[in-house]
């Protein structure tokens, strides 16, 4: 699976930058195209010259190459990358991963990297077990890195325990292993809605609500990396559509309802995780409304047409049906109901209450509950893990 993959490297100034070498070499074998990225610390331990040779491309270390007069953009790097490895990641390395600590190469490239990223720590064993670290270790784990833990063993310290960065060959597996994972959903077709919907009173005003799309954006980024088919249906966002993706853009929720009844029964699954306006005004004025004289002014409201009720009724029983519920009060039985109601197979709960959850945040904190009667919390995570929880669970 890493065959022709594009893989950053990255080394940091640890003893364990030996076994570099082999990771590069078994990346290089299996068919992968890979650029090293190393530190100055790291330079300290292993050659340059050793790595270019066996990377067939020049080692980037700093920002501007002196002698060949090349800016080495980390921008550019982020984009080209499928995936970043950094091994052996130093204690140093990963507080400044972890808190944007952006004053080297490696680390700008890690910051500006959309790829998925694996790091394999490796320190004494008393720094790794050091509170700091393990708080450095969980944010970078919420932020969605890898963490490939370090092995018991003999230290360059004399001690023997944990902190002995993993194996090449497990290193590798590893990462070897991700990409095969990313396949999983290959030719499958599903829709996806996100966003909000705007109900127009006017030329410039609407009914409307605050979400931002971000998390259905995730689950469309999710869907189209593990090789679905994704048809997004957006609200009226400002979020760049994912690779892959292909996105229909709409305004209100009776054009959001016309196109998922009609592009559904082509479909394996549906995530209805669009926030709907339920109620619509009964017209929509051709000019700006005027204020009153009397400061006053009545507005009726229609329902909107229910989407998710609408693709639960012509559901198939070779199709999956997911909704969202963002609960004030009752959350729980609110969002059964639902699920009942609209003949869902899973919903995802979400609450207002909860300050780690809710509209325009890079977090959610969610609780997914099934027709079949499972049910899973999962704690506060970025929206990307998220996804990737939901896709675990439903899919």
């Amino acid at each position: 699976m890493l065959r022709d993959k594009h893989i950053i490297l990255g080394i940091t100034g640890g003893i364990a930058a030996y076994k570099s070498v082999q990771i590069l070499r078994l990346l290089r074998k299996a068919g992968a195209e890979v650029q090293v990225v190393i530190t100055p610390a790291g330079k300290e331990f292993i050659t340059p010259v050793t790595l270019s040779a066996l990377s067939g491309k020049p080692v980037v270390s700093e920002f501007f190459t002196a002698n060949t007069g090349q800016w080495n953009s980390h921008v550019d790097l982020g984009l080209w990358a499928d995936a970043m490895v950094i091994a052996p990641a130093t204690a140093s390395s990963l507080a400044k991963m972890a808190t944007g600590v952006a004053d080297n190469m490696l680390i700008t490239t890690y910051l500006s990297a959309k790829c998925k990223v694996f790091a394999a720590p490796a320190m004494d064993l008393d720094m790794y077990r050091h509170p700091t670290t393990q708080r450095n270790l969980l944010t970078l784990q919420q932020d969605g890195v890898t963490l490939i833990e370090p092995a018991d063993g003999y230290l360059a310290s004399g001690l023997v325990g944990k902190g002995r960065m993993e194996e090449p060959e497990e290193i590798v597996r590893r990462m070897d292993e991700w990409f095969e994972s990313r396949g999983e959903l290959k030719g499958k077709k599903i829709l996806i809605t996100a966003g909000p919907t705007h109900e127009k009173l006017d030329p410039v005003r609407f009914i409307g609500n605050y979400s931002s799309g971000k998390m259905g954006f995730a689950l469309a980024a999710e869907c189209a990396a593990r090789g679905a088919e994704v048809t997004l249906v957006a609200g009226p966002v400002q979020q760049n559509t994912p690779q892959g993706v292909r996105r229909v853009d709409v305004t209100s929720a009776r054009e959001m309802h016309d196109v998922c009844v009609a592009e559904f029964p082509a479909m394996d699954a549906a995530i209805m995780c669009a926030a709907v306006a339920d109620y619509a005004p009964e017209s929509c004025s051709e000019r700006k409304i005027k204020r009153e004289k009397t400061g006053e002014m009545t507005l009726r409201l229609i329902p909107n047409p229910d989407i998710a009720a609408a693709l639960g009724k012509i559901k198939t029983g070779n199709q999956r049906l997911i909704g969202f519920a963002l609960e004030t009060d009752n959350e729980q039985a609110n969002a059964l109901d639902k699920l009942r109601r609209k003949n869902l197979d899973f919903i995802v709960l979400n609450s207002l209450r909860d300050p780690q959850a809710g509209f325009g945040k890079d977090t959610n904190k969610v609780t997914i509950l099934g027709a079949d009667g499972r049910e899973q919390p999962f704690p506060a995570k970025s929206k990307t893990l998220v996804a990737a929880d939901i896709i675990d669970f439903t899919l």
